[in-house]
């Protein structure tokens, strides 16, 4: 009886595809020299309360810190923008919506793509003829993914900082294996962005200081999501209507005009998340809220971050019937009387005076 054949990078490549994963590539594992930068972008402050990731930076600066016989990067990348509303219309009498980011509006990625790269791992498993080890991850564990990504041909680090594919854009979940097997790895992408800066140029607090670099201090996703405290006051304005998330350095790439559209349940927005009229989003008592974004990637924010952005965003939105919202007392609402938020809502009250209510911009409609 004839062995086992070795698994080969064909194999697992096939198998991805039918676990629902549009794109996979292998990255060798090597000195690549995009990692290095890691520590300079860290030295430069730019990863603001984001401690957690100077804390794993020596791991960070190779797989082989995590997994020392790690022999390859097995990268996976599923296009996440499923059909999306007709933008906001911006007439005077339209009532204000808040803008989410695409990848938070359906279920939490984090969940469906780990039972995704077990199932891979396990087929693996079944299919190879010798042993070998493998650590997967998704969005967080102490990887470089678009590094690996790049040099595992799904794309190039654009000057964003998110990893375009040529075909399928930027609107792409990355996920990674970590695996001592020696598959032959894939060509690098090489960067395709060429003299085009729309993304530099579009980022409202200029975020991107330069090609490829984020200072994340300013990034309205930071801002929105992972900052803990108040927002800075320089920052508030800019943040528009969006409460969680942004997309718009990703709306305005010439790579997403014409983005595929994924038919996956998993990433279609579900009720009262696609462009939600602030005004109902504030009014909701804390248990529809956490009703709402139950196995959503939403959670991360918690409620006071969600209730703090909500009232930036009424505060910018200029709705007069909006701002009075948030005078509104309910024991229903507690995170509402959180003084950092509260903070948040004086300021808000405070932009009344405006005379002219922001204008979200028109996210890329299911019709592009």
């Amino acid at each position: 009886m004839d062995a086992p054949a070795v698994l080969n990078a064909e194999a697992v490549k096939r198998q991805a595809r039918t676990l629902g994963f549009d794109l996979c590539g292998i990255a060798p594992v090597d000195n690549h020299a995009e990692l290095s930068f890691l520590q300079e972008w860290l030295d430069r402050g730019y990863a603001g309360e984001m401690a957690w990731i100077g804390r794993s930076a020596d791991r960070r600066a190779d797989v082989r810190n995590v997994m020392p016989d790690a022999r390859c990067v097995i990268v996976t990348g599923t296009v996440y923008s499923g059909p999306t509303p007709p933008p906001p219309s911006g007439d005077a009498g339209s009532p204000p919506v808040g803008i989410i980011a695409r990848y938070a509006r359906g279920d939490d990625y984090h969940d469906v793509l780990t039972a995704r790269l077990d199932a891979l791992v396990s087929w693996m498993r079944a299919e190879s003829s010798e042993s070998f080890d493998a650590r997967a991850y998704v969005d967080t564990g102490p990887v470089q993914e678009r590094v690996y990504a790049q040099y595992g041909g799904l794309g190039w680090i654009g000057k964003n900082t998110c990893l375009i594919n040529a075909e399928l854009g930027s609107w792409l979940f990355l996920a990674e294996i970590i695996c001592s097997l020696p598959l032959e790895p894939d060509t690098q992408g090489l960067e395709q962005c060429g003299a085009c800066n729309k993304c530099i140029e579009a980022c409202p607090t200029g975020a991107l200081v330069e090609p490829g670099v984020l200072d994340s201090n300013r990034c309205l996703s930071y801002l929105t999501i992972e900052l803990r405290g108040s927002i800075a006051e320089e920052h508030r304005a800019a943040l528009g209507v969006h409460v969680y998330g942004c997309d718009i350095c990703q709306d305005v790439c010439p790579y997403n005009q014409v983005p595929p559209r994924s038919d996956d349940r998993a990433w279609h927005a579900r009720p009262g998340l696609d462009l939600p009229r602030l005004i109902d989003l504030w009014r909701r008592p804390d248990t529809e809220l956490l009703r709402l974004t139950k196995g959503s990637a939403m959670r991360r924010a918690k409620l006071t971050g969600l209730r703090r952005n909500l009232a930036v965003a009424i505060g910018n939105s200029g709705d007069e019937e909006a701002c009075s919202a948030l005078a509104e007392s309910s024991a229903e609402r507690p995170s509402a009387d959180d003084p950092m938020v509260r903070e948040h809502v004086q300021w808000a009250m405070g932009q009344r005076a405006r005379a002219k209510p922001f204008v979200p911009r028109a996210p890329v409609s299911s019709s592009q």
